[in-house]
């Protein structure tokens, strides 16, 4: 259906807009940027922050332009003293109850609170603070909350509740006392929480920020008795660039390796190798759950916040799940073993640093079932509990390796390129996908095809998977078998896909769920804003990389064929599952209701 246009004036001046779009989208048409807080495209417009008022001629009173319309004859004016005051007041009266410690923050410069107040011109202190200082929720080992930041603009609340639909964040209190908390104020870390951290690269100021351990890594690499190996998720190479004042989507993939060394990293090598590792054991879980009549449809095990959304919310549909272990605690347990004893290197004394697009990454490394290597080596050596270790130490979002690059004053744009280190350094064009969406289902389909056939894919570029829309699905011809497979991004997304598994209604073999819009390149750790233009722009460098390498499938990649003849010998092994596989668990459950009240829903705690 065409769209009608319709004639209104902005300022005074003449333009043509659809009919009715909002009045802050019609005035972005005519190249005028009003500001907003609680607004944002796609996520929240529930007009609380009063910044985007306008004058509406024929309105009694301001209007807020990310919910009010035009239509025929709107005039709109953008720029009066009337306007400029009413926002400046409204700015002011958020600061009145914000911390002034801008300085130390670790949104500042990135801050779009202190960005509007820039803009504003806002110079004084009008207003008295009204509001008590709070404690600072630091339950989870992911993400920080600091209330006493919270501006209650509602975007974490609608990017957890519409997008993700976990709702683990709600508003309680009424009138001054109106606060952003979870259940019965227990913390992040002790509800239905997935630490995916979207809540966090939504969050306008510093209210919700990723938990910072730049300086446990920085002491641990100047410890001249610890060996300090890193490594990079895929969707680090197109967003780091970013975070250090690049273009969106730069692809730096060399520099970035140049960088990791200049900050004394002993080794850096790419969880793409261990990327690769996972589509050989992801895929032969496949197809023996196919030859074997197993549990299907199969669904990949990567997203460590997908893992815990289905541990809480879908607790009987574990067993849907692969047993594989991601990329990075697969990378971590080689590193622990394979790697250390080829080096000679006590694991002991071997830390290893992982480079994420992903809060939950912070998470999903220390579950107490993270810790193979140790007991891979464990009666070995005669080691007793003492001396346990994680096959991942530390995980850094994007965000915090951009800070240690600028702390450590290293120029990030004028870097040579530099290559990873070997062994299980290398990698294929099918692992660098695994920072999309649809990227594990084409990577493994890559290697699967051929392993059924024995003949490679027609066009191993499988287009069908990929893409931004929120559920994909295709259809692949083996031998005759026909397989159907989907492609979810977004929890919201992923639960309609297990709530047809529930029904018993699905049509697909196997289902890859990726819990950030836009898959791993939108993860809550990557450079704020992330916008889907931003998303777009780092997928198309993720596919350029693929195109661009000699190799393009896992199970062609040297050094995982050289690791399965030295140390594991063969995908689902008596090694492999030790190292490579897990097991889940059945969570409790908080539900957060739309009145803002919160209702508990008993589940089964036994573990899976």
């Amino acid at each position: 259906m065409e769209t009608k246009m319709i004639n209104i004036k902005i300022n005074g001046n003449d333009y043509q807009a659809p009919d009715g779009i909002t009045i802050l989208d019609a005035c972005k048409r005519a190249g005028i940027e009003i500001p907003t807080l609680c607004y944002l495209e796609d996520v929240s417009r529930n007009s609380s922050c009063g910044v985007c008022v306008v004058e509406v001629k024929g309105a009694r009173s301001l209007v807020r332009s990310c919910t009010a319309c035009v239509h025929e004859g709107t005039e709109i004016m953008t720029n009066s003293a009337r306007i400029r005051d009413a926002r400046k007041t409204n700015v002011e009266l958020i600061l009145a109850n914000h911390p002034k410690d801008c300085l130390s923050c670790l949104r500042n410069q990135n801050c779009e609170l202190q960005a509007i107040a820039s803009d504003l011109g806002v110079k004084e202190d009008r207003f008295i603070r009204t509001k008590k200082e709070q404690l600072c929720d630091e339950t989870s080992p992911s993400i920080i909350r600091d209330p006493n930041k919270c501006i209650l603009c509602g975007r974490c609340i609608a990017v957890c509740g519409n997008v993700q639909t976990v709702y683990a964040i709600g508003l309680s209190g009424r009138g001054i006392r109106t606060k952003i908390s979870t259940y019965m104020e227990k913390g992040l870390g002790n509800v239905a929480c997935t630490n995916c951290g979207q809540c966090a690269l939504v969050c306008p100021t510093g209210a919700i920020v990723e938990r910072d351990d730049t300086d446990e890594v920085f002491e641990d690499i100047m410890n001249p008795d610890k060996v300090v190996v890193v490594q990079t998720a895929p969707a680090i190479r197109v967003g780091i660039g970013e975070a250090m004042g690049m273009n969106s989507g730069a692809l730096v993939t060399g520099q970035m390796v140049a960088g990791l060394r200049r900050l004394g990293f002993n080794k850096v090598f790419d969880t793409q190798f261990a990327a690769d590792l996972t589509i050989m054991e992801e895929g032969h879980e496949l197809l023996k759950r196919l030859s074997n009549k197993g549990t299907l449809p199969m669904i990949t095990s990567c997203s460590p916040g997908w893992i815990k959304f289905a541990e809480h919310f879908f607790p009987n549909s574990l067993d849907y799940l692969s047993t594989c272990k991601s990329p990075q605690q697969m990378f971590g347990s080689v590193a622990k073993t394979y790697y250390a004893a080829k080096m000679g290197i006590d694991p002991r004394k071997m830390v290893v640093v992982s480079i994420m697009p992903c809060t939950a990454k912070k998470y999903e490394a220390k579950r107490p079932e993270m810790m193979s290597a140790f007991e891979h080596w464990k009666d070995k050596k005669g080691w007793s509990n003492d001396d346990a270790f994680y096959d991942v130490d530390y995980v850094l979002t994007t965000r915090e390796l951009a800070r240690m690059f600028k702390e450590s004053g290293i120029q990030f744009s004028g870097l040579p390129a530099e290559e990873f280190d070997s062994p299980i350094g290398e990698s294929t064009g099918a692992a660098v996908i695994f920072g999309a969406t649809g990227g594990v289902m084409e990577a493994a389909l890559r290697t699967v095809y051929e392993v059924v056939t024995g003949k490679p894919l027609a066009n191993i570029n499988l287009t069908s998977v990929r893409g931004m829309e929120g559920i994909k699905e295709a259809e692949i011809d083996m031998n005759g078998t026909k397989v159907k497979v989907a492609v979810a991004h977004t929890l919201g997304n992923a639960r309609k896909l297990l709530e047809q598994i529930e029904k018993g209604e699905s049509p697909y073999a196997f289902i890859e769920v990726m819990t950030c819009p836009g898959g791993c390149l939108g993860g809550g750790g990557q450079p704020i804003p992330t916008t889907w233009d931003i998303r777009k722009k780092r997928a198309e460098s993720i596919y350029a990389e693929d195109a661009h390498k000699l190799i393009r499938k896992s199970h062609e990649n040297p050094e995982v064929v050289a690791l399965y003849k030295e140390f594991l010998k063969e995908p689902l092994g008596h090694i492999s599952h030790h190292l490579l596989h897990t097991t889940y668990e059945k969570r409790g459950l908080f539900v957060w209701k739309s009145n803002g009240e919160a209702k508990k829903k008993k589940k089964e705690t036994e573990h899976a």
